[in-house]
């Protein structure tokens, strides 16, 4: 009798009974894909479309998960439609809270304690968005919160929102956020000047500012490690 083997399968699934026989991990980039794709057409199977998508990003999965949906269907790869790259931007999505949660540290003493999850929270985002971390006296996180998005440039935080959500929290102590879908943390004169006004603000009612974050794709800046507040 002849042994079986994973090429006896269709394309489509080969992809799947390979994950069945030796794991997860022994799948490719495109092997992964194609089993959230599913299926191919009549002349390309799931695994060519996985290809596909992939060579628009160069194999790079960071690239990948800053794509939206319409910006995947925009690529115009035969076999991926709406409904399929649905499943893949929620795939993406589950692995980038995955990693964030893994990284989220209740208590906050430096930079690096809420620095890694704040930037594998937001660095995926393409447009520039502002979030806050609220804390407690025992500097221990109570609430994040998105407080303004932006385009790709940049986006406005008004202190007086961000005051009003520290009180409605009880904070006594808040680390402000934004991402740069850029790439460069470095802060810009306007970011300086607004964590100062927001310090100046916040002094009046006792509330600290622990730290101003910058995150990217390419890591992060502190501004309290700088010497910055």
């Amino acid at each position: 009798m002849r042994k079986f083997s994973i090429k006896d399968w269709a394309e489509d699934d080969q992809p799947r009974k390979k994950l069945l026989l030796k794991g997860a991990n022994t799948l490719s980039n495109a092997e992964l894909l194609a089993i959230l794709i599913n299926s191919g057409t009549t002349d390309q199977s799931a695994l060519d479309v996985a290809r596909g998508l992939l060579n628009t990003v160069n194999n790079d999965l960071q690239k990948l998960a800053s794509l939206s949906v319409k910006d995947m269907v925009k690529q115009k790869i035969k076999g991926l439609g709406e409904a399929k790259a649905i499943g893949i931007a929620a795939a993406l999505e589950l692995g980038i809270r995955r990693n964030a949660t893994g990284k989220k540290k209740d208590h906050i003493s430096r930079s690096s304690d809420i620095a890694d999850y704040l930037r594998a929270t937001l660095e995926f985002r393409k447009q520039e968005v502002f979030a806050v971390v609220f804390l407690n006296r025992g500097n221990r996180v109570t609430h994040l919160e998105i407080i303004s998005e932006g385009g790709m440039t940049g986006t406005v935080a008004d202190p007086r929102i961000i005051l009003k959500k520290a009180l409605d929290h009880d904070a006594t102590a808040i680390v402000l956020c934004h991402n740069h879908p850029s790439g460069n943390v470095r802060p810009s004169r306007a970011d300086e000047l607004l964590t100062q006004k927001i310090k100046q603000a916040a002094a009046f009612f006792d509330i600290n500012i622990m730290d101003h974050i910058i995150v990217s794709n390419e890591g992060y800046f502190s501004f309290a490690d700088e010497g910055l507040l």
